[in-house]
């Protein structure tokens, strides 16, 4: 079983001390965003959790909480971007964030790292050339600590469009530009450049288009293969497998302008106000008239002697 921690929030940043909680206890409880009285129990069990994907802008408040983690198969991925409080509000330094990425790496191994630099937009404080000189002194502070560095462009959702209305896509022109010169960077310093749901257009440049978050990622971080099942993307062009998410819309506190995951700052704040850190659930607690059903779980690895024939 996966269980996914970052695609609705960032769990390591701001709920640490809850998360540890639910791992003590042994389970948690996710309400469904799209219907709301129907609620997930998962189990989290080390032997029945194969691994935990994390994605966070901030691993610095589950550090100290690394020795618990050790029975879980881990994956990390870091965001680390280059724009200022403008963009990111209240995402810390990021001298003190990639600190934070080599004592994790250190900690938990290359394997389990990803780097994330996205999403890509330009304008005239971030043109091209920012983006050029960023990656390239973000990687060479990053090189030995991961092998994949993962991008993508800006997608401009419904949200996305209301609280940062000024974005604009990036053109074909300039993606390639950045994906051919990010190819060069990651040779250099040792990553893999991988691009996030943007289709195969930079493959011809040599990046990875087959997805960040895939099977064989995890694999590789956990040192054993896994058996799963077939699973519909998250959304089209998504090739990665996300498994049970665990987080919630509208309670990330980085409140940063181009996010997908919240709706507006006054909804985030009303949310974070309902946390309790020793609640089964991130947000709130039970209400009458849920229904609570059990996920079905159970552990993918797959011990069997694989040979891939060429």
């Amino acid at each position: 079983m996966i269980i996914n921690t970052g695609q609705r929030t960032d769990i390591p940043a701001f709920y640490s001390r809850w998360f540890m909680n639910r791992l003590r206890e042994g389970y948690v409880l996710v309400r469904n965003p799209y219907n709301p009285q129907s609620v997930t129990r998962y189990t989290l069990s080390p032997d029945i959790v194969d691994i935990i994907g994390f994605c966070t802008k901030n691993p610095a408040p589950m550090l100290p909480y690394l020795q618990e983690l050790k029975p879980y198969g881990q994956y990390w991925f870091v965001t680390i971007t280059p724009y200022g409080k403008d963009i990111e509000p209240h995402v810390p330094d990021k001298a003190r964030v990639i600190d934070c990425f080599l004592h994790l790496s250190e900690a938990v191994g290359i394997h389990s790292m990803g780097w994330r630099y996205d999403p890509i937009f330009l304008n005239d404080r971030y043109p091209l050339s920012f983006h050029l000189e960023a990656f390239e002194r973000m990687a060479e502070a990053l090189s030995g600590y991961t092998h994949a560095a993962v991008i993508s462009f800006i997608d401009l959702y419904e949200k996305t469009r209301r609280n940062f209305p000024e974005a604009r896509t990036v053109s074909a022109e300039d993606r390639i530009t950045l994906g051919k010169a990010f190819v060069k960077v990651g040779q250099k310093y040792g990553m893999a450049i991988k691009a996030c749901a943007e289709g195969d257009d930079l493959a011809p440049y040599g990046v990875d288009c087959s997805g960040c978050m895939t099977i064989p990622v995890y694999e590789q971080a956990i040192g054993c293969n896994l058996k799963v099942p077939s699973k519909a993307p998250a959304r089209e062009a998504c090739s990665c497998y996300l498994g049970g998410d665990i987080g919630a819309y509208n309670t990330c506190g980085h409140l940063c302008r181009y996010c997908y995951a919240n709706y507006d700052a006054d909804t985030v704040r009303a949310n974070r106000k309902k946390h309790d850190p020793n609640s089964p659930m991130l947000i709130g607690n039970l209400m009458p008239g849920d229904k609570v059903h059990q996920a079905e779980e159970k552990s993918w690895k797959d011990y069997q002697l694989r040979l891939d024939l060429l």
